[in-house]
This record gives structure tokens, C-alpha cells and sequence, in this order.
């Protein structure tokens, strides 16, 4: 029976993405023993700076370095280690018509250029389970989707020895899961929970206008991991992105009480799979650690 440690693989578009999405499923298995990685594919060097109080020049003027050392800060909060791909922020497009993407951003790569580095690292770190978006990038913004895109790929490819050839030893990760965290039945639970408190609930804005016909993540769920008592070390590593994140805001406006009683889950669909496993799950490595102990 194999004694080999478990693999946990985080694909991320930017620095911040890894603390607002799955920050506190990566601290329980980090706690659980779990060696995490984060794979960051860019730098930030195009997000805005959303805390009124950085909104100043000369933090507009070191961001790139700013963004770097948030996610330093960020990671060692969550006691996860962490890779960047190397590819620049494409900025989130606005306007109509939309203008083209950056020349040499991420987003706008070849598959192949832009999925050859996580390739790589999937070969080098050898995760069991991978961590991503789904295929629109839980929201359009163009990185998000590329990510997805080159998540996917990796996945697929980095077993196949007569792909990617030159980035290293074949390594075929057993399973592929998609984020699906931010779902409209959450949202309204955690709204109700708070309007039942006596509290302002920080979602009437954000309900108010969720289209009709928009597809509720919830439904897609396969997998829920119970990550509750983490979600204070998700808050103090989402506020280390100081230059992301208004202290004050939204991702702050639900009392933990609230939210460890009402949804204490990060959710997940299981997209990809080379061994068997029960659904629903409670566990991202359900049937990889029968599959780990029988090598």
C-alpha cells in the first residue's frame, strides 16, 4: 500500500482569484495534510484597485510589485505553495463594441503557447485533483476563460506522453473539478439569513438584478466540501490582496456565524474523472485515495 502524499492543484486567472474561490477547501486540506499548489496564470498587472483607501497614484504606480507581494502574503496565510505561469493580465474589455485584447496578453495566446507552462508544473508537481472555472470562467472575463481553457488542456494532455513534449515527464492527474461557489441559492439563503438577523444584507442589489434566465450554478453541484471553521483564515487571506479588496465590502457583509450556519460548503462540480467515486461527494479526493493506496 502506497503511503503517498495527496496532491491538490489550484488554477487560477490572477492573483486574489485563489482567496475569493476555494480558499477555505485548500486551508482544510492544508490542515488535513494535503500539499497544495496554486498556479497564478498571470500577474494582476491590469485589475483596478477596489480598496478606496490604496486608490492613490503611487499605488497605481507599483501595482505589478504590489499584486506580487499581496499574493506572498496571501499563500502564506493559507499555507499553500504557489507558481506563477508568467503571462500578463488582459484587463476586462469594455465598451460596445468591445475593443481587442492587449497585444501578448493571456487571453489572447494560442492554446498551445498559453497551456504549455501548466503542462509543466502538472508534470513537475504531479497533483491528484485539479482545481479550476468553468467554461465561462464563472464570469466572462477573458482570462477566467482562458484559464478554463488551458486547465482543461492540462488535464488532458499532461498523461499523454506524445503531447507537450518537451515539458517533462508524463503525469495524468485523476480528477478535474470547476468552481461553483457563487450560486443564486446560496446568495438568497445567506440574504434571508440576514434580513431574519436584523442585519442589512449586502445581496439586495446583486439579486435585484440576477436575470431570470440565468443559469444557477447550484444546479451543477456534485461536490460539497465542509471548510466552515475555515472561512475566517479564506477572510484574512482574501484582505492581504489589499489593493483587490475593500475591507469594508460585500465579500466581508455576512457575519461568519451566519455563513458557518447557513452554507458552510464551498461547492464544486466534478467535470473530469479517471476513477470511481459515490455523488454526492464530501470529498475532492473520493475514490483518488483508494486509487493512491492501491499503487
Amino acid at each position: 500500500m502506497s503511503d503517498e502524499q495527496l496532491r491538490l492543484m489550484a488554477v487560477h486567472a490572477h492573483p486574489d482569484d485563489e482567496s475569493s474561490k476555494g480558499a477555505a477547501t485548500m486551508a482544510r486540506y492544508v490542515h488535513d495534510g494535503v500539499s497544495v499548489l496554486v498556479a497564478t496564470c498571470t500577474g494582476g498587472e491590469r485589475g483596478s484597485v477596489l480598496n478606496p483607501q490604496m486608490d492613490r497614484p503611487e499605488v497605481w504606480a507599483n501595482l505589478s510589485d504590489l499584486r506580487r507581494e499581496e499574493m506572498a502574503n496571501a499563500r502564506a496565510i493559507l499555507g499553500v505553495d504557489q507558481a506563477w505561469l508568467g503571462f500578463v493580465d488582459s484587463g476586462l474589455p469594455e465598451g460596445d463594441p468591445l475593443p481587442p485584447l492587449p497585444e501578448g496578453c493571456f487571453a489572447a495566446q494560442p492554446l498551445e503557447v498559453a497551456a504549455a507552462p501548466l503542462v509543466r508544473l502538472v508534470r513537475e508537481f504531479r497533483p491528484h485533483v485539479i482545481l479550476t472555472y468553468d467554461e465561462n470562467g464563472g464570469y466572462p472575463h477573458p482570462d477566467h476563460i482562458m484559464c478554463h481553457r488551458v486547465s482543461v488542456e492540462a488535464y488532458e494532455a499532461a498523461g499523454d506522453p506524445e503531447r507537450y513534449v518537451e515539458q517533462g515527464e508524463p503525469w495524468q492527474p485523476l480528477k478535474l473539478y470547476y468552481h461553483m461557489s457563487f450560486s443564486k441559492a446560496r446568495v438568497l439563503l445567506l440574504d434571508e439569513a440576514m434580513k431574519a438577523a436584523g442585519l442589512e444584507s449586502p445581496y439586495d442589489e446583486w439579486l435585484q438584478n440576477w436575470p431570470d434566465d440565468r443559469p444557477d450554478p447550484a444546479e451543477r453541484i456534485t461536490t460539497r466540501i465542509n471548510c466552515g471553521e475555515y472561512f475566517g483564515v479564506r477572510d484574512d487571506a482574501l484582505r492581504a490582496h489589499a489593493t483587490q479588496v475593500d475591507p469594508n465590502g460585500r465579500w466581508f457583509g455576512v457575519p461568519l456565524e451566519i455563513q458557518q450556519r447557513v452554507w458552510p460548503t464551498e461547492d464544486y462540480e466534478l467535470a473530469r474523472s479517471a476513477v470511481e467515486s459515490e455523488r454526492p461527494e464530501d470529498d475532492l479526493f473520493a475514490g483518488v485515495r483508494e486509487a493512491v493506496k492501491a499503487r
